[in-house]
Formats: C-alpha cells, structure tokens, sequence
C-alpha cells in the first residue's frame, strides 16, 4: 500500500469544521483511515461529545504503545480577521493554514500516518492503541476521561502513552512535557449591607474587604518551585462590582483567581487555605464570602526514564536538537491518561495555536511523522 501522507490528512481534518464539541466530520475520516488499516475501531460518544478508540495487534498485550489527540478546534474568533480560509486548509509559503492546524490536527494525522504504516510496513509484537476526543478544547468531562472509563471497562490497556500536544515554544524538538502544573479556579462573593456612601457607619462595604483578601492572596509566595516545577503562581483574574452609583454601598463585590501549582501542592490543601484566608478576612471585617471552587486538574510528573527516554532520543535522531524535559505550559489531556499509564508530551511548535492565522509548516508535520514511526520502532524493538 502507499504510504499514508500526513500533510494530506491534516488538510482533510482542518476542512471538518470541528469547533468543540461539533463532530465536524474528523473522527469519522479516522475512523474509515484506521479500520481500512487494519485497526479495531469504536467510537466512544459520551453525553454531546464524540471520541474515537483504535487498536491494532492483540487486547490486553503486556507490550501496547498508545497516542492520544483532540480533533475540536476552538472558535475562530472574528471570521474577517483570517487571511485565509479558517476551515480551507491551504498551503502559502510552505505553511499550511487552518483552525487547529497547530493545535493539534497535525499531531493526530501524524501519528495516524505514522501507526497505520507502523503495522502495515513492520507489523509489531505487541499492539498500538489511538485514543482520540472531541472534548479537549472543551469541558474535557466526557472526552479523554470518557475513552479511559470506557478502556477500563472493557480491559484495554496502554502500558505507555505519547500526547501529541504542540510542546515547542520555538523550534521543532526542543522540549517535552513530562508533567503538567495543576490548574483551579476559585471564585469569591464578599457580602457586606448595602447603604448610602454618605453614611458608611450604616453600611457594611464589602469592598475594602475583597481589596484586603485579594491582596493576602496575591501577595502570598506559594513555593520557590521544586526539581521539576517552577513556582506556583496565583493570578487574580477578575474583580466586579457592577455598582454604577457613586452614592451606594454595595451590598456584595465579587473576584476570581486562577491558580498553577506544583507537586508540592493539591487541590484540596490550596482550598483549604483560600477557606481559611477568607474567615480571616470576613473576622476583621464583619463580611460573610462563600466560595466556589473548581479544580480542572491535580500536578502530575512522570519522573525521567525509559518513556522520556525513548522520545528524546528519537526526537534528537530526526531533528538534531537535544529537548529540554519540561512541565511548563497549561493543562492537557495528559492529566487523565497519568491516571492510566506513564505519559510524556511531544509536539509541534505551538506559536499559532489558538491565534488567527493559525498556522503549521508542512515540512513539521512530515519531520513529525518520521519522529512517531521511530518511536514506535524503537519501542517495539527493545
């Protein structure tokens, strides 16, 4: 059979107008690509969202190598301000243009392209197992969290897993994740008593109050980072009144903050702590504040070893460049698959990810591919 070109595949997945969670068509191209080659194939569509299961080679072999990808894309933003088509995928200049170019179509045709001429060219010992969703961009409830609940349920097991998230801030090869910062979100309703501004002595402004506590938070150093992890940070993010009287107390004001933390913290321990900052605030202040807090992911590390070392080294072979192990970055579906198996990150450079114009170079996406099929040779090799 021909080889399975992976710039051609790409430009098939950007025309599926696959904006979260719409289907957009892209996991049915997979589909049909896969099975033709051989791959046991289920679609894995949980509440509105879609996701795709592949497998070649045996159920449950000690020696299965897995990828993982999203096919949704997000909103294109303002249509007008692309210079090129959004959904087109047109090649300029050696670059292929399109929404979710970069993040992540490129990834997931090519290691496709990869696998399906992987088991076809030097069918392996052991299996190869694709797990791709329509839910990344999204919620990320019932996208790759939907395909592991399904895998555990019927006995399938990735003894290791790629993520081909874009990983490169500049030049192709120069990093892989190794983990990821943990990511929550907490939202703060300071409630005081509304009254007239002439008379504060009969209000209670619950302003001063929210000012205080965002600033202890802010203020606060988390951590000086650990071996793997820079510091922590928290960021607030928002501050919102909505009072438009300058004569009115209000009765509430409410903030948000974001926090990255490392693996020397956890969810519940930071939500503990922001609890406990707040009660202090509203005892000096008279306030009351109720809190929401939801935590998108928990801090994870695959300790450097024979994973991280396994892509490295293909990723020098192909490129020339020794990559740097990081865990910088936001959240990925990384965060689900640690549950499952060790898991690394390795992609293309992500400069365009998200932006209009998004954009890859095609000679990338084909340097990708080479990088996925020596993965896979080696790892089946060993």
């Amino acid at each position: 059979m021909p080889k399975t070109d992976p710039v051609d595949l790409t430009a098939a997945l950007v025309r599926c107008a696959s904006v979260t969670p719409e289907e957009g068509g892209a996991l049915t191209l997979l589909h049909g690509v896969l099975e033709e080659a051989g791959f046991t194939c289920t679609r894995v569509d949980r509440g509105d969202v879609s996701n795709l299961f592949a497998r070649w080679g045996a159920k449950g072999h000690d020696r299965t190598f897995g990828f993982n990808g999203h096919t949704d894309v997000v909103p294109l933003g303002n249509p007008d301000a692309w210079s090129m088509p959004p959904f087109g995928a047109e090649i300029k200049d050696g670059m292929l243009y399109g929404r979710g170019s970069t993040d992540m179509k490129s990834a997931v045709a090519a290691f496709v392209a990869a696998a399906v001429d992987f088991v076809q060219d030097t069918p392996p010992d052991g299996a190869v197992i694709l797990t791709i969703t329509g839910d990344e961009e999204g919620d990320a409830i019932d996208g790759t969290m939907a395909l592991l609940d399904w895998m555990e349920t019927h006995g399938e097991q990735m003894r290791v897993c790629l993520v081909g998230e874009p990983t490169c801030p500049n030049t192709m090869g120069e990093m892989i994740k190794i983990g990821r910062r943990g990511s929550m979100n907490a939202w703060f309703t300071v409630k005081g008593q509304q009254g007239h501004s002439a008379y504060p002595h009969r209000a209670l402004n619950p302003m001063p109050a929210m000012a205080r506590l965002m600033d202890r938070l802010a203020s606060h150093e988390l951590d000086q980072g650990t071996d793997h992890f820079d510091a922590s940070t928290l960021a607030v993010v928002t501050i919102d009144t909505g009072n438009a009287a300058t004569n009115v107390i209000p009765a509430e004001t409410r903030a948000c903050i974001n926090i990255r933390f490392n693996d020397i913290h956890t969810g519940e321990g930071l939500s503990y702590w922001l609890r406990e900052e707040a009660a202090k605030v509203d005892t000096e202040f008279g306030t009351r504040t109720d809190i929401k807090i939801t935590i998108s992911g928990e801090s994870f590390l695959t300790p450097p070893g024979p994973l991280s070392d396994l892509v490295a080294k293909a990723v020098e072979a192909e490129t020339g460049v020794v990559p740097e192990l990081s865990t910088s970055g936001g959240t990925s579906d990384a965060r689900f698959v640690k549950n499952h198996c060790p898991v690394v990150e390795f992609g293309l450079v992500g400069k365009t990810m998200h932006a209009v114009d998004e954009r890859v170079e095609v000679d990338q996406i084909v340097q990708l591919k080479t990088i996925y099929t020596r993965i896979l040779q080696e790892y089946f090799a060993q």
